[in-house]
């Protein structure tokens, strides 16, 4: 794999359309819930990254037993957050196991390290989003903000309850934002004072 970096860190060159996901995901029921959707091409090495959207953006995965066993997916992150070469989407699972731990998770990511992060109820929600998240990629030449529109994506529904789970947002706004925002990197991308008009001031700077 051309570019691919010893730590990591450093841009790895992801085909269009594919995933570069890290070995030791192979067989797992993420991957399960990916295959036959999107195409995979499996790396050793890519910790601490464990899925490349593309050569700037990537996924970090923080399962519900790296929650449930301390803060070691601290230095991971932080790892990731200084390589300024890469755009790192933290997704985490919260499960009824994990949910003690997740304000914790929600803060040291969001708060601390300024990174997006995305809550899933298990590895079958985390491949519908990821796929999601690709296709969306793949769709980036086309910056037509009406057509873009049209497709609405609410009937995604493990975008929708990402959504949901935004403090503030519920599941009232959530609709609402992702007929403005019809994507995670959008809505992610997006200033106080465009989401203020959609859900008012405090969930804006809840969602920013």
């Amino acid at each position: 794999m051309e570019g691919n970096a010893p730590d990591g860190t450093c841009p790895v060159h992801v085909p269009f359309g594919h995933i570069v996901a890290c070995e030791k995901w192979r067989g797992s029921q993420l991957v399960q819930g990916m295959q036959g959707k999107i195409k995979l091409i499996f790396e050793d090495g890519l910790t601490p990254v464990d899925f490349y959207l593309s050569s700037r953006s990537c996924i970090l995965y923080v399962t519900e037993a790296d929650l449930v066993a301390g803060n070691g997916y601290r230095k991971r992150l932080v790892r990731v957050r200084n390589s300024t070469k890469l755009q790192a989407i933290v997704v985490v699972e919260k499960t009824q196991i994990s949910e003690q731990y997740f304000p914790a998770v929600q803060k040291f990511t969001v708060l601390d390290l300024g990174m997006v992060l995305l809550p899933v109820a298990n590895q079958t929600e985390a491949a519908c989003l990821i796929i999601q998240l690709v296709q969306e990629q793949t769709k980036e030449p086309s910056k037509n903000p009406f057509l873009r529109r049209k497709r609405a994506l609410i009937s995604e529904p493990a975008l929708l309850r990402t959504v949901q789970q935004i403090p503030g947002v519920g599941k009232v706004k959530a609709p609402l934002l992702l007929q403005r925002f019809p994507s995670i990197q959008q809505l992610s991308n997006a200033s106080v004072q465009e989401l203020e008009p959609v859900v008012g001031r405090a969930a804006a700077q809840h969602i920013h």
